[in-house]
């Protein structure tokens, strides 16, 4: 049962995910653009005075998972989803290059409207980490995660105390108030890897053990701008 609805929720995960890409002028690629667009959220909300924990935790994260423009919509039945990266920090310091995932989720009963958001969770444990990359993890069942803050205006304390697995930082615009990800599934996008890493890129390769390499400036600039 649980097979079944993950990947129906990574069905729809899809979907909007696909809804949720925006061109840019600069780089060529869908997969390019995004990690652009991930790089410019991460900054943009790192220097938001809103959001001062998530400068605290993001300096300590053992790795950062970005969704520049997460959706959301309902009309009874409904779901969020987006593009996302995720960088991980070694042991030196360093940290890795973007790999692509997807995160999403779906929900029903009465609610009704739409909302778009960026997104950053910081992964603080390496339970929280080796969950996503087994391939396929649902936050809230797999790793815990506690909300920092939902919005501008919110309590900067919020959550920080559960010592959770991870934590999300979102900004958000639209009818919604907050961002719930409990039983979103994030899952990778394997074209993408493969599309700018090569064929045989994984997000192992590409996370872990840093044997996949790109020579995109996109890249290059995301792995400059983190904490």
């Amino acid at each position: 049962m649980r097979t079944i609805r993950n990947r129906f929720l990574l069905i729809f995960t899809m979907l909007i995910a696909l809804a949720s890409c925006r061109s840019s002028g600069e780089f060529g690629s869908e997969a390019e653009q995004l990690v652009d667009r991930s790089r410019g959220s991460m900054q943009s909300m790192m220097s938001d005075n809103q959001y001062p924990s998530l400068v605290n935790l993001a300096t300590r994260a053992k790795a950062i998972i970005i969704v520049p423009n997460l959706i959301r919509a309902a009309f009874f039945f409904g779901g969020r989803g987006g593009n996302a990266v995720m960088l991980v920090r070694h042991e030196d310091g360093k940290w890795s290059a973007p790999a692509f995932y997807t995160l999403g989720g779906i929900s029903w009963g009465l609610q009704f409207g739409g909302q778009t958001s960026e997104l950053v969770i910081t992964v603080m444990t390496e339970k929280g980490l080796n969950a996503i990359l087994k391939r396929e993890v649902t936050l809230g069942a797999d790793a815990g995660i506690a909300i920092g803050e939902l919005g501008k205006g919110a309590n900067a304390s919020t959550g920080l105390d559960s010592k959770a697995d991870m934590y999300a930082f979102a900004r958000s615009e639209g009818l919604f108030v907050g961002v719930s990800l409990e039983g979103s599934v994030i899952a990778p996008r394997e074209t993408w890897n493969q599309q700018l890493y090569g064929t045989e890129a994984t997000p192992e390769s590409i996370l872990v053990d840093r044997t996949a390499h790109s020579d995109s400036k996109a890249v290059a600039d995301i792995i400059a701008a983190m904490p």
